[in-house]
């Protein structure tokens, strides 16, 4: 067993935290209530796709609707409306889809369902994305809601963005209209769509109604388009250095913890997410030494155990475990990716997050057990120091306030056998400085 103690050691390091800047902001006021979710969904999907919505809605506190083209069949406590007819728009639309403009249409439908004076953003997204909606009111905090502001990510593959713009908020990820400008977009939709009939996506179409109303994208980095295939581990692993706001295209991807399918995986996640939604999938690195290991943390996902002493610098950089969405355009990401090596010096002892409880001392303990034999030697230029033994790994991070939010993570191990097998990691946290 391994336990990992998080401290303040210069030895550990956590990437700067977003709430240093937001602290700062004068829209700290604004939270969850302020935001109006719009989903777009469809009756042929919501037996398949509701799972996901229901892993992160909070039932009387989230606010919005999915919108449907029909009564679902499968019940659910998830808020619907049917989409109001669209069929004015037949004579001028020459799309390949028909579910189109009733997508598109989400953002006028919203508005006009939801637009009372407590109302600051609205949040639209597809019904095969998990948003951590916490950090979403988070981040937007950062922005006036009295302004015009148009708040996503464009996709990590670098064809997905050529195909449609890589100034694009691609709507799977999600993406927030302040108040203002989903009233102005509401307005002008239906010039909007006969201005453009034979744009492909729904997301394609906001773009360019937004863009022709003079406003641009504001990038965050926590809106996950996925647009990959298979593993994306390597990606969850080692998340950028801002608040995960959504992940996207969760039907198309492995389950993102491979001894359980899809909507285990998602909801296993949520698990984490639903005690401190601030940490999840944030970075701790870590150093054990006298043993030239190295921890890196995906906080309520992943720990990877490394048998040398490998810098931040590289450990920020993504396992290319995943395949490319299109095999087209190069480079094919929007990043630098690392690649998966059959090296014992190079390849990780992979764990997964199994639990999280709260223990004695005010802290959080997250449980992470290993995935698989790695089925290599020990790394003999490092002394031979196996990880092999180790199974599990907890992880104990202090229970912390708004004003914690503010400081960063740094760690240190420590070998608490029980049979040789756990290892614990112990964080605290110190003050971030910005120059």
């Amino acid at each position: 067993m391994i336990y990992i103690f998080f401290r303040n050691d210069p030895c550990c390091t956590k990437p700067h935290s977003l709430f240093s800047h937001t602290k700062l902001s004068p829209y700290l006021d604004t939270n969850i209530s302020n935001l109006v979710i719009g989903i777009a969904s469809s009756s042929n999907l919501w037996r398949y796709r509701k799972s996901y919505i229901e892993s992160w809605w909070k039932p009387n506190v989230t606010r919005g609707f999915i919108f449907l083209d029909r009564a679902p069949n499968e019940p659910s406590f998830l808020p619907y409306r049917i989409s109001e007819d669209s069929s004015r728009y037949n004579a001028f639309h020459v799309r390949k889809s028909q579910q189109v403009i009733r997508l598109a249409r989400v953002v006028e439908e919203i508005f006009n369902a939801e637009n009372g004076d407590d109302v600051r953003w609205y949040v639209i997204a597809d019904d095969d994305t998990i948003l951590f909606i916490n950090n979403v009111a988070e981040v937007l905090r950062k922005y006036d809601h009295s302004k015009y502001f148009y708040v996503g990510m464009h996709s990590e593959c670098t064809d997905s963005n050529a195909l449609f713009s890589f100034n694009m908020a691609f709507g799977g990820a999600g993406y927030a209209l302040s108040y203002p400008l989903a009233r102005l977009v509401a307005k002008n939709f239906d010039l909007c769509l006969k201005r453009y009939p034979t744009l492909y996506g729904s997301d394609q179409i906001m773009h360019s109604c937004i863009a022709d109303l003079g406003v641009s994208l504001t990038l965050e980095n926590g809106f996950h388009q996925i647009d990959f295939h298979q593993d994306i581990s390597g990606l969850l692993s080692a998340h950028p250095q801002s608040l995960a706001l959504s992940l996207h295209h969760l039907d198309a991807v492995d389950s993102i913890f491979p001894s359980m399918n899809r909507v285990e995986s998602v909801n296993n996640l949520m698990k984490a997410a639903k005690v401190d939604e601030s940490r999840i999938l944030q970075k701790t690195i870590c150093y054990q030494k006298n043993k030239n290991w190295t921890f890196s943390i995906s906080w309520g996902y992943s720990v990877h155990i490394y048998e040398k002493i490998i810098p931040p610098s590289i450990l920020q950089v993504p396992l290319e475990t995943f395949s490319r969405w299109r095999r087209k355009a190069w480079p094919f990401y929007m990043f630098k990716t690392r690649p998966v090596l059959n090296d014992s010096c190079e390849a990780p002892h992979v764990f997964f997050f199994h639990s999280i409880e709260r223990t004695m001392g005010n802290y959080y303990e997250t449980v992470y057990i290993r995935s698989s034999a790695r089925m290599l030697s020990a790394c003999s230029s490092t002394g031979n120091h196996s990880a092999d033994h180790i199974s599990e790994i907890r992880v104990l991070a202090p229970v912390r306030d708004y004003e914690d939010r503010s400081r960063r993570e740094c760690c240190d191990s420590e070998e608490m056998y029980t049979n040789g097998t756990t290892f614990k990691i112990r964080s605290c946290m110190e003050d971030e400085i910005f120059t």
